[in-house]
């Protein structure tokens, strides 16, 4: 086997393409031949020691792959040889051959391609959770995506035309917003890469151009830091402000904007979700695959990389050019 090794703190170049002996699965696994691995953004920040999870190295980072199941540890029941799954495994995805829980493995659909399967699980989990789960998004109402040409943004934009509300998209591009808006958000709002705040300002104005004067119901942050204020002085009374992630860093926020709109800052934990509630998880997993067949979503892969090229797939993670999803293939 052949896996992406990070063997000291540091960004996509410390990265190592290395050989090892295939691993056996223990009691509860599977090994599965990984065909495909997914890249996101918290792959960045597990391998500077950065994320909430710091593995013991060597590790290879990424979180969700798919591929076949190839052998059965002991009392394994629920899967075969043979099976296709997608599997969430926090890390060690970036790999040849990995053995994960057999719980945390899931069937794939015949016609879902691997690479498919690999984008899928990590972005519409999160945002379904999100959207479903924490905000209770109701048809008719008004969402903001920030971020919302990232893969959970872009999730996002397309769970909630499926859940019947007005989508408005927040970007950094054009390029963005037109990819947003074959995406189906019904606006978009490109806001500047460095925020003062005048910045600030203008882009709370916008939003509150766009929104009308009712605000926005339900606000996705994906991007954090300064991004966050201007968004919740546009909430509607009631609204719901899901902190998803801060790749923009941790906001500070005047918590009197709170009490004025009477909204709710709600954080969204999806991977610790799935083991407190695994029957909720699975529910939404089911949820996510009907509406895959359906053609409500599907992820946007804008790029694709052999696994030994994941430090190129990392950089562009990184440096916040990707449109959609970024996936990993092994040959």
């Amino acid at each position: 086997m052949h896996a992406m090794l990070s063997t000291a703190p540091g960004g996509p170049e410390t990265l190592e393409w290395t050989e090892g002996p295939v691993p056996e699965p223990k009691k509860g696994e599977v090994r599965i031949a990984v065909k495909a691995a997914g890249v996101n953004f918290p792959d960045t920040l597990i391998i500077r020691d950065l994320y909430q999870v710091k593995p013991p190295r060597p590790f290879a980072p990424g979180g969700e792959v798919a591929g076949v199941v190839e052998a059965l540890g002991e009392g394994v029941t629920n899967l075969a040889v043979g099976d296709r799954v997608l599997a969430m495994t926090g890390f060690g995805g970036f790999t040849t051959h990995l053995c994960a829980q057999a719980m945390a493995c899931v069937k794939i659909p015949d016609n879902m391609p691997f690479e498919d399967a690999a984008c899928f699980i990590f972005t519409y989990g999160t945002s379904h959770y999100a959207l479903k789960n924490r905000a209770e998004l109701k048809s008719g109402e008004t969402l903001l995506v920030l971020g919302a040409a990232g893969g959970v943004g872009a999730a996002a934009i397309e769970l909630g035309k499926a859940a019947g509300a007005r989508v408005i998209a927040a970007v950094s591009s054009q390029e963005k917003a037109d990819f947003c808006s074959e995406l189906g958000a019904d606006a978009a709002i490109i806001y500047p890469r460095q925020m003062d705040r005048d910045a600030q300002k203008a882009l709370s104005a916008d939003i509150k151009k766009v929104a009308g004067p009712d605000g926005v119901n339900v606000a996705y942050d994906a991007v954090g830091g300064d991004y966050a204020e201007p968004v919740i002085r546009s909430m509607g009374w009631g609204g719901r402000f899901l902190v998803v992630g801060f790749p923009a860093g941790i906001p500070s926020i005047p918590l009197n904007l709170t009490l004025l709109k009477s909204c709710q800052i709600v954080g969204v934990f999806w991977g610790a979700s799935i083991y407190r509630d695994p029957v909720a998880h699975m529910q939404n997993v089911s949820e996510l695959f009907d509406m895959y067949e359906k053609g409500q979503v599907k992820p946007r892969i804008s790029a694709s990389f052999p696994m030994q090229e994941a430090a190129k797939a990392l950089a562009l993670i990184a440096d916040r050019k990707v449109l959609g999803k970024v996936v990993l293939t092994n040959s």
